[in-house]
């Protein structure tokens, strides 16, 4: 009986602590519950640190380029930076630097070398190479008669290769207005994996007279060259944007071990020299699209709308690779349902060019001048299924972007032969014509440049893609090394013994 009454009293006891912890459980499970309702379900992953990013992020590399000049060129002397002057004990101090701090992450990081985010050293180099040639494009952007030598629009062509100015923008932006993970900045040199060269190529091409030109090239030059990141690594860390296939032709050769942004491989030889590009390491990024995005619901409502079956706007007549487009003029000109037209300059050129790919299922992409064509990416973002007719092609980001999803590839002995790129196309179900179309919607974020530059678009797949660079990077980097120092060590000792001079490069 007394037990009896001693499990009651305890499990009373009991009751109120057990009631407690029931309330507290539920009120949690409520809360819970709670904030995963309000919570917006295409909220961004990255959140937002300034308020500003809030608005549209600007795509238009003018408009972007007006504000970047009017709020963020600085006021400080720091953008005319000195050449600098380097001896070779600047060189070995800075290595063992390098090495310690890399010591440090080997034990500290479990998966280095292959972490996230990128460090990049963004070198501060003097504004002639830098924020004067933005300021030249800017002021002279209006000129629609600066053609090139074949009838191309210069300042056109330049934003089209703008590769260079989006990468800096987002890199020299203030850490609280990026939304990339991908990569940081880093203040000092010791510290970083890479180091990126804030030259403008392309702009300095095409605007510059060629004498000019070619001296800036060489300042460029010996300015990088004389840092004590590319006496260690002879350049190999180093990134050079080279997007387009003429700009800093006169020093390639002096920087061939460096990594270079390029708009295609061309291994035919017409453009680079035989070992200086190639995929383990160079990179290749998309030409920015000269045409207005066509979104998820602009792809849905134009689908009724596009009566033209294969569609081509633009120069009809190109060199080396690019021959390819008259014999396809010559086999594909006047039949049904086929619109092939010269194109021309200017916002009027743009706008029909825009207009007709929302009106059409297929663009036809052949090659250029070289392998690539800024077509292929304005059919892209125009929701139109390109045609690709170029047998040396080499695509940005191949290596995690399934193209056969959103393209058809054809070879050019097949698109030339009569009736043949027809019949193909004509063959293609509807079903699988759509399916490509929603893929083009998703597939879009991956080819507009913008600021800020956000996930998953070029600039952050740029980094990625650099991440698998890394590890090869570091490996010739150390083995260089090693290489010098053992052969200055030998020289120094054989000069001593033998009395002789010895050239050591």
């Amino acid at each position: 009986m007394a037990n009896k009454q001693l499990h009651i009293l305890s499990s009373r006891s009991r009751s109120p602590i057990l009631l407690f912890t029931i309330c507290l459980f539920a009120f949690s499970l409520l809360f819970l519950l709670f904030s995963l309702s309000t919570r917006h379900p295409s909220a961004s992953p990255y959140p937002n640190t300034n308020p500003n990013l809030s608005l549209k992020p600007e795509t238009s590399f003018v408009a972007s380029l007006e504000h970047f000049l009017d709020h963020k060129y600085p006021t400080s002397s720091s953008s005319s930076s000195p050449f600098p002057t380097v001896s070779e004990e600047d060189v070995s101090r800075f290595d063992d630097q390098v090495f310690s701090k890399e010591r440090d992450r080997f034990y500290r990081e479990p998966y280095y070398p292959l972490d996230l985010p990128i460090r990049v050293y963004l070198y501060e180099m003097p504004s002639k190479f830098t924020y004067d040639l933005l300021w030249l494009f800017r002021n002279t952007y209006r000129n629609t008669d600066n053609l090139t030598s074949n009838g191309s629009p210069v300042h056109r062509l330049i934003e089209q290769h703008s590769v260079d100015y989006w990468l800096w923008a987002d890199l020299i932006a203030p850490e609280s207005e990026r939304l990339l993970k991908s990569v940081v900045r880093v203040e000092r040199q010791e510290d970083a994996d890479l180091f990126y060269v804030p030259f403008f190529t392309t702009i300095s091409f095409f605007l510059l007279e060629k004498q000019q030109c070619k001296a800036l090239y060489r300042e460029a030059l010996k300015w990088v060259t004389d840092q004590p990141a590319w006496k260690r690594s002879e350049g190999r860390n180093h990134i050079f944007p080279i997007h387009h296939p003429w700009s800093f032709k006169s020093v390639r050769r002096y920087v061939k071990n460096a990594i270079w942004l390029l708009p295609d491989m061309d291994s035919t030889g017409n453009w680079y020299k035989p070992g200086q590009v190639f995929l383990e390491k160079d990179l290749i990024l998309p030409y920015v699209p000269n045409v207005n995005l066509c979104d998820t619901k602009c792809i849905s409502e134009s689908e009724s709308k596009r009566s033209t079956l294969l569609y081509f706007r633009g120069r009809l007549k190109r060199n080396a690779g690019g021959k390819i487009r008259a014999k396809l003029v010559a086999e594909l000109s006047g039949a049904e349902g086929v619109f092939i037209e010269e194109g021309t300059a200017g916002e009027g050129g743009k706008a029909a060019a825009q207009i007709g790919m929302r009106k059409s299922i297929f663009c036809l992409s052949p090659a250029g001048d070289t392998p690539s064509s800024a077509r292929l990416f304005d059919a892209i973002v125009s929701g139109c299924i390109p045609v690709v007719v170029s047998d040396e092609l080499e695509l940005p980001f191949e290596g995690i972007l399934d193209y056969r999803k959103i393209a058809l590839f054809v070879s050019s002995s097949d698109a030339v032969q009569p009736g043949w790129l027809l019949k193909f196309l004509k063959g293609i179900s509807l079903a699988q014509i759509r399916g490509m179309q929603r893929n083009l919607a998703k597939y879009s974020r991956h080819f507009i440049y913008s600021s800020p530059a956000l996930p998953l678009g070029p600039e952050d797949l740029v980094w990625r893609m650099m991440a698998g660079k890394l590890v090869n990077i570091r490996l010739h980097t150390r083995r260089s090394q090693r290489v010098v120092k053992e052969s200055r060590s030998v020289c120094a000792c054989d000069c001593k013994r033998a009395n002789f001079t010895v050239l050591v490069l």
